[in-house]
């Protein structure tokens, strides 16, 4: 392919991410002729595959590194998005942590507009990625591409801390994917034999030299093309990508270099193009091309191809506040991620399934203002909620590519978000303060001994609110008129040839880490293509 000229594919795959390598793999599979293109480079960095580094990867060339809008009801200025830009898209950089979801937030997408994806419909598909180091069950499945393994070795402080929530009355639960969330206990992990195993390194390495499959990296999408019918019918990019050739040994951490051949600047399909851009960019990418909300767009000089108010609306994600302990010996370097162990809660005991989610990290993580301990000096509790009702947006700042959109998720917007924050403070703090953890907890350094009433909890919480990276719902999918996609096949209302998987088009955040979730909208599209 040379610069300038077009070249013709089956299907185009925007974003090589936790949706969009299993879509290309799994049309690969079925014979048809697949562009995967990512705005990022090969993930070639050596902090992505080793488990226990991947915070090194915030902030660095592998990294959108987008920002919030000041939180207005959180008390804080901006808060910090990683979001993976590199071949893996943020399953390169996740903690790795392999977490479905409760069964109730499938069937709560199914009852509220999404028929077809209750939990019963969305099962056989998490089965279908999963090669479960256990063995096939009623809720697992083997052979799959997607390991998901064990914690071998977890780290002392890990295990105190599981013995604390179990102190004070949290239930141990060993498989928080098989039949209910409830519960503490070690992470499943997407990592084998000590690396991390991203959609790309589980997906796509294995067919990376088939024919019938071009991987284009370094090249943004700058708009959707169309053709007379305004079918969507290929992809313009910002500047040629490159197209990559794999290393000799996946293993080995000496990249071999990028084939020395430019993509053309315009792609073109026969059949669809699917956008797998993740929660910021394949709304981004729609509203660049015309698809949004038309009061939005006109002052941008963006041409209305349709008008779809729900283009990245319905943002939220799942907030956390982070509880710092001073260590009394020294913790080990961990073996696996950083965050080895959570879990799940309940801020109602009426309520259905939990809507908490406090994470274990033998890592000091950083709280600002605070002071900063060494590695193998603390240890974190961090509360975290994770059914917020809060809803926010994003939009274009203008209708270049390259500039960041405008993003305000309203963090604690709703009173019942507050709430939950504070149960799951309060309750994190608790099994810090458990017998279990005597023999490492020195003192509690964040939010510290001064912090004592509700009032006071909450504030600090406010004030150091940070994210679990689970952002979603800005193409979401539904029958109301805020809809994006159609939950019959994820295809963009009134947009032919156009379809979006990610974590865009969940109505409702699911119940834990969002990468799990996301490789199964990826299958279901997957067969919505090849059925």
């Amino acid at each position: 392919m040379s610069a300038g000229k077009s070249e013709e594919f089956d299907h185009i795959v925007v974003g090589a991410g936790s949706a969009g390598c299993v879509i290309a793999r799994r049309l690969v599979d079925a014979g048809r002729r697949v562009a995967l293109v990512e705005a990022g480079g090969p993930d070639y960095n050596p902090a992505i595959h080793k488990p226990n580094r991947s915070w090194e990867l915030w902030n660095s060339p592998e990294d959108w590194a987008f920002w919030t809008e000041p939180q207005q009801h959180s008390l804080k200025t901006s808060l910090f998005w990683p979001r993976g830009k590199v071949l893996g898209g943020s399953s390169s950089l996740n903690g790795m942590i392999y977490i479905r979801g409760a069964k109730s937030d499938f069937d709560a997408w199914a009852y509220n507009g999404a028929p077809g994806w209750s939990y019963r419909d969305v099962l056989p598909y998490f089965k279908k990625s999963e090669d479960y180091e256990d063995g096939p069950s009623e809720y697992h499945g083997t052979g799959g591409p997607l390991p998901v393994t064990h914690i071998k070795e977890p780290n002392p402080a890990t295990l105190a801390m599981i013995e604390a929530a179990a102190e004070t009355g949290v239930p141990r639960n060993d498989d928080p994917n098989a039949d209910d969330i409830l519960g503490v206990g070690l992470s499943h992990m997407t990592v084998r034999d000590g690396r991390r195993m991203s959609t790309w390194t589980a997906f796509i390495e294995p067919v990376v030299d088939s024919p019938l499959l071009t991987v284009v990296t370094s090249a943004q999408v700058k708009t959707l093309v169309f053709d007379g019918t305004g079918r969507a019918a290929g992809i313009r990019l910002s500047r040629p990508g490159l197209v990559y050739a794999h290393r000799t040994d996946p293993a080995d951490s000496v990249p071999r270099p990028v084939l020395p051949e430019w993509t053309a600047t315009e792609l073109r399909c026969s059949a669809d193009v699917i956008v797998c851009a993740g929660v910021i960019g394949s709304p981004q990418l729609l509203l660049l091309s015309g698809i949004g909300p038309a009061d939005d767009l006109k002052p941008l000089g963006i041409e209305v191809r349709a008008d779809l108010a729900g283009v990245g609306g319905n943002l939220h994600d799942h907030a956390l506040a982070t509880l710092l302990y001073e260590s009394a010996r020294k913790i080990p370097e961990g073996k696996a991620n950083n965050l080895e162990a959570h879990f799940f809660a309940k801020s109602d005991p009426g309520m259905t399934a939990p809507d908490l989610q406090p994470l274990m990290s033998h890592f000091p993580m950083p709280v600002e203002g605070y002071p900063q301990l060494e590695y193998g000096d603390g240890y974190a509790i961090v509360a975290g909620i994770i059914r917020p009702l809060s809803r926010g947006r994003l939009w274009l700042r203008s209708a270049d590519p390259a500039e960041h959109p405008v993003i305000d998720p309203h963090y604690l917007e709703e009173k019942a978000d507050v709430r939950a924050l504070l149960a799951s403070l309060k309750l994190s703090r608790e099994v810090g303060q458990a017998s279990a953890l005597s023999e490492f907890r020195a003192r509690e350094i964040a939010p510290g001994p001064d912090v004592r009433t509700d009032e006071e909890l909450i504030e600090y919480g406010m004030r150091n609110l940070i994210t679990y990276h689970h952002q979603a719902g800005t193409c979401k999918m539904g029958i109301d008129n805020r809809a994006v996609v159609s939950p019959a096949d994820l295809t963009v209302y009134g947009v032919p040839g156009l379809r979006v998987a990610d974590a865009s088009v969940m109505p409702a955040v699911t119940s834990g880490n969002t990468n799990a979730p996301s490789i199964m909208i990826g299958e279901r599209c997957a067969e919505f293509l090849t059925a």
